[in-house]
């Protein structure tokens, strides 16, 4: 991508991090851990488990995910993966993290001005998850704009949860 096609300038990494070959592995290690009562309560300061059931195929999913809170609500950055499309406005969502099970109602932004501002939140509070999202920091310690629009422009997404 050339710095033309980013209105911000040039981004200062390549982009959002694919998942690697131990993914798979590092996700089982990380429910367990969730599940786990006195690690979740630490562990659950930053990750929680998401409870998504396949739209088409009706199979459960358990992803471990980091999360910010905002307010009232839980924020989960990623690249646009396949199990993003399972959340629908209207139909609540299990999560894990630290206690017992919360349902929440989920709201997927792919807009650039949510994704860009919701990431940039999400950054700030975070900045490994604002790495392998493949977002980079200025010299005053602020979230670049041009790769916020980069992970934006590369298939970004923002997960709000809203309590029930």
């Amino acid at each position: 991508m050339s710095s033309e096609q980013n209105p911000y300038g040039t981004p200062s990494t390549t982009g959002p991090q694919e998942p690697g070959a131990g993914q798979a592995r590092t996700n089982r290690i990380m429910r367990t851990l969730l599940r786990t009562p006195v690690l979740s309560k630490v562990i659950g300061k930053r990750l929680l488990i998401l409870h998504i059931v396949g739209r088409k195929t009706g199979r459960a999913y358990d992803i471990p995910v980091a999360y910010t809170k905002h307010g009232d609500a839980l924020l989960i950055g990623t690249s646009t993966r396949p199990w993003v499309k399972n959340l629908a406005p209207g139909t609540p969502v299990t999560v894990t993290r630290g206690s017992g099970p919360e349902q929440f109602d989920p709201l997927v932004h792919t807009g650039e001005a949510d994704v860009m501002r919701l990431f940039e939140v999400i950054a700030r509070d975070n900045k490994t998850n604002a790495r392998y999202n493949g977002i980079g920091f200025d010299a005053a310690g602020n979230p670049n704009k041009a790769d916020l629009y980069q992970t934006w422009q590369q298939g970004g997404a923002v997960i709000e949860l809203r309590p029930r």
